[in-house]
C-alpha cells in the first residue's frame, strides 16, 4: 500500500509551558489594573452623588425663586451665602463608609428683576468640587 508520512506527534510541553506563560502574563496585567479601578469607581461615584446633589439644590433654590408669593431672598443681604454639610447617606449622623458633601449656595440679586443662583459641591477628595450658575426670573405662571 502506500505510505503516508503524517505527523502524530501532538502538543508538546514546550507549547504547554509557553501557553501557560502567556496566560499567567495575561492575568498578572489584570491584577495590576485592580486597584486603579477600584480607584476610578470611587471617584466617578463620589461625582455621581455630588451632581445629584447640586441637581437637587438648583431645583430646590430655583423654584422658590421663580414663585412670585416668595420674598425676595437677598433683601437683607446681598448676596446670600448659605453653606450646608450633607453626608452621602443622608442621614443626620455619620454612617460607617460615608462621608460629607459640602453645598454651597449663593444667590446674587441682579437688580433687573433676574437672580444668579450659583451652586457649588465639594467633598473630601475633591476641593475644587463642581458648581454651576443659573439667571433666575420670577414667573407669575409659576404661582404656588
Amino acid at each position: 500500500m502506500f505510505n503516508s508520512t503524517s505527523n502524530k506527534k501532538g502538543i508538546g510541553m514546550i507549547e504547554v509551558v509557553i501557553a501557560l506563560f502567556l496566560l499567567m502574563i495575561g492575568v498578572l496585567s489584570l491584577f495590576t489594573l485592580q486597584p486603579s479601578s477600584w480607584n476610578l469607581s470611587g471617584r466617578a461615584d463620589s461625582l455621581s452623588r455630588g451632581s445629584g446633589l447640586l441637581r437637587s439644590e438648583l431645583e430646590a433654590n430655583e423654584s422658590l425663586i421663580m414663585n412670585p408669593n416668595f420674598p425676595n431672598p437677598c433683601i437683607a443681604v446681598n448676596p446670600l451665602v448659605v453653606t450646608r454639610t450633607v453626608r452621602s447617606s443622608n442621614e443626620t449622623a455619620p454612617q460607617p463608609g460615608d462621608f460629607a458633601f459640602n453645598v454651597q449656595t449663593t444667590i446674587l440679586d441682579n437688580l433687573n428683576g433676574s437672580w444668579s443662583l450659583r451652586v457649588r459641591v465639594t467633598w473630601p477628595s475633591n476641593n475644587v468640587g463642581i458648581s454651576e450658575t443659573r439667571v433666575v426670573t420670577r414667573q407669575e405662571s409659576f404661582r404656588f
